[in-house]
């Protein structure tokens, strides 16, 4: 039991460095698509529209498995021998994909509560487009979007056991394997339980922390 408490530690570190990255490369791609969607370029608009649709229409484990498949035949095609994308890359990937298109719609509606003259004032005080979102824009919208934001990013944490499905060993896949090898299921699904738990309850507790402070007081 002690081999399996040391892959579970590791299984741990797996699905937080998971959750991080892919939660960090999919709010960029999320405010991006945000911007894109709201920029007056009808091309861009329909684009990102479709982005978000399609994303948000398709379950996330077959995201994954297209994206791990379809890598390691785009990649095999590629090279002319068969070669086996990281499970890793493939699952930042496909929960970056998948993160960025729910941020996306929670970032569109947050930016655009931020009162057009607030812009209008920064553009008259000679701000730069860059400085005007920096100092402007994202702060308010993070006080709107950031108790949506704080639920997807609990969704984002229980999704990562998904990625188990293509061999990464995450907290899932050691439960998985040692249910199995010991014949002790509801040992080491309760473990997984304990563990996933723990994540989304400090996630929580991150959260309620940071909207305290970001709050206008008096709102």
């Amino acid at each position: 039991m002690l081999s399996f408490a040391l892959q579970f530690l590791n299984g741990l570190q797996i699905t937080v460095a998971l959750a991080l990255v892919s939660g960090m490369l999919g709010s960029l791609l999320g405010l991006f698509v945000a911007i894109v969607k709201l920029s007056k370029l009808r091309i861009s608009g329909f684009l990102g529209q479709a982005y978000t649709t399609i994303m948000r229409g398709l379950p996330e484990l077959l995201v994954i498995l297209v994206v791990y498949f379809g890598g390691t035949a785009a990649i095999t095609a590629l090279t002319g021998r068969y070669i086996e994308i990281n499970a890793f890359a493939a699952g930042v990937a496909a929960l970056m994909i998948v993160f960025g298109a729910y941020c996306a719609e929670i970032f569109r509606g947050a930016i655009m509560s931020v009162p057009q003259g607030q812009m209008e004032a920064a553009r008259s005080l000679g701000l730069k487009p860059w400085q005007i979102w920096l100092f402007v824009i994202l702060p308010q919208m993070m006080r709107v979007a950031l108790p949506a934001y704080g639920n997807l990013w609990i969704s984002l944490v229980k999704d990562t056991s998904l990625v188990s499905v293509i061999g990464l060993t995450d907290i899932m896949r050691v439960a998985f394997i040692g249910a199995g090898s010991m014949r002790a299921p509801l040992t080491f699904y309760l473990m997984a339980s304990a563990l996933y738990l723990a994540l989304t309850s400090l996630s929580l507790a991150s959260f309620r922390v940071l909207e305290r402070r970001i709050q206008i007081p008096g709102h």
